[in-house]
């Protein structure tokens, strides 16, 4: 059964904070990064954007699972997604966007053209959990 992500996580996708990944080599070695983009490709796939992290990539070819945990301050949630990877794709629309959306990204902080997405990395959802903060009284 394919696992499919919530309507309710498409604004936390575009929301612009930075995700964590964390990933593991084939050895068992962890991995963690901030990555600036995860991409709303359909309802059973996200993109990662590859810009520079080549012991993440190097992880991912050898062990193709990964987890990502994204943000969602205004509403005081966390979203965790176990992901497969799938494919890497250098050019196409799912490219063209994440690299508009980079160069967006760049030029708002200051340091357009330092930022160059080498490819957009697809991956299937395995799992996506929801969980709220709990403000302490």
């Amino acid at each position: 059964m394919d696992v499919r992500l919530p309507g309710e996580i498409r604004p936390v996708l575009d929301n612009g904070i930075p995700a964590v990944m964390v990933t593991c080599s084939a050895v068992g070695i962890p991995n963690t990064t901030v990555i600036s983009q995860v991409y709303y490709v359909d309802d059973t796939h996200v993109a990662l954007s590859f810009q520079f992290f080549n012991k993440t990539i190097r992880n991912v070819r050898e062990n193709p699972r990964a987890h990502v945990t994204l943000h969602d301050i205004p509403g005081l949630t966390t979203w965790m997604l176990e992901l497969q990877f799938d494919r890497s794709e250098t050019e196409g629309p799912v490219f063209d966007a994440m690299d508009m959306q980079i160069e967006a990204i760049a030029s708002a902080t200051g340091m357009s053209g330092i930022f160059k997405l080498r490819a957009a990395d697809i991956y299937h959802v395995v799992s996506v959990e929801r969980q709220s903060y709990r403000p302490h009284a």
